[in-house]
């Protein structure tokens, strides 16, 4: 999907459109020791194309407001076994971190 923060249409799946730069994407240990590499995949997918995940509906519309504004945006996902894990993207879009809440 993206390789040192480029991307290209085809590495898009039909229907869904990425709606901002990942940049590098690291992942804490946490993260690590909960999901699979596919569970990885699947959840950047997720956040890169809007899927906020778990987020209520004020954190949902801060993060369109992020997408206009160029804030930071974050993610909330359980993983296969139900723990939960956040995506955050930062303001400058050059770093994306997969952490556990306790991580944060």
């Amino acid at each position: 999907m993206v390789a040192n923060g480029h991307e290209s249409a085809d590495d898009n799946p039909p229907g869904k459109r990425m709606r901002f730069l990942l940049g590098e994407v690291v992942a804490t240990p946490g993260a690590l020791g909960i999901l699979a590499p596919a569970e990885l995949q699947d959840a950047l997918l997720r956040h890169v194309t809007g899927d906020w995940g778990d987020l209520d509906e004020d954190d949902r519309q801060a993060n369109e407001q992020a997408l206009a504004d160029g804030s930071r945006l974050m993610s909330a996902y359980k993983s296969s076994q139900g723990k939960p894990f956040w995506i955050i993207t930062e303001s400058s879009r050059d770093v994306t971190t997969i952490l556990t809440p306790e991580e944060y």
